[in-house]
């Protein structure tokens, strides 16, 4: 079988057993990420501490500008269920550096919740990124017309 079958089969399976419930955690997971993504432009003062602790200023000016823009239009993408795995595909790296890089040098401590959030925002992630956007999703309006969106 070619990749493009393998992806189809996931696909129906997904379509198939995806409750309308899940949907619901879809819209509360890229509200989130928008959110996260308008604290992340509101705090200049973390993005200055960002840049003047590395080395490279430009890598990492670039990044916090990718790291805001990818959570405020892959919040919204991921909320509306619009191209939802693509944009999944660019929240997973910055969970991964969050999950591993940024928030153990806080300590695994219970106060520590942004790694606890961060540890179950890359977990909804992946999740996502296997059921896809669902039934109440644009993306089911427009691959699927003929349907009736809640069946």
């Amino acid at each position: 079988m070619n990749l493009t079958q393998d992806m189809h089969r996931i696909e129906h399976w997904a379509d198939t057993h995806h409750p309308v419930w899940v949907d619901f955690v879809r819209m509360a997971l890229g509200i989130f990420l928008f959110v996260k993504g308008v604290m992340f432009i509101q705090d200049t003062e973390a993005l200055q501490n960002i840049m003047r602790d590395s080395q490279f200023q430009w890598v990492s000016f670039g990044m916090a500008h990718y790291v805001a823009f990818a959570h405020l239009v892959g919040g919204l993408l991921i909320a509306m269920g619009l191209v939802t795995r693509i944009a999944i595909l660019f929240q997973i790296p910055i969970l991964l550096g969050a999950v591993f890089f940024i928030n153990p040098q806080r300590g695994f401590y219970s106060e520590n919740t942004e790694l606890w959030s961060s540890i179950v925002v890359l977990i909804l992630l992946f999740v996502f990124l296997i059921l896809g956007s669902g039934r109440l999703s644009v993306d089911n309006l427009i691959s699927r017309p003929e349907r009736d969106v809640l069946y």
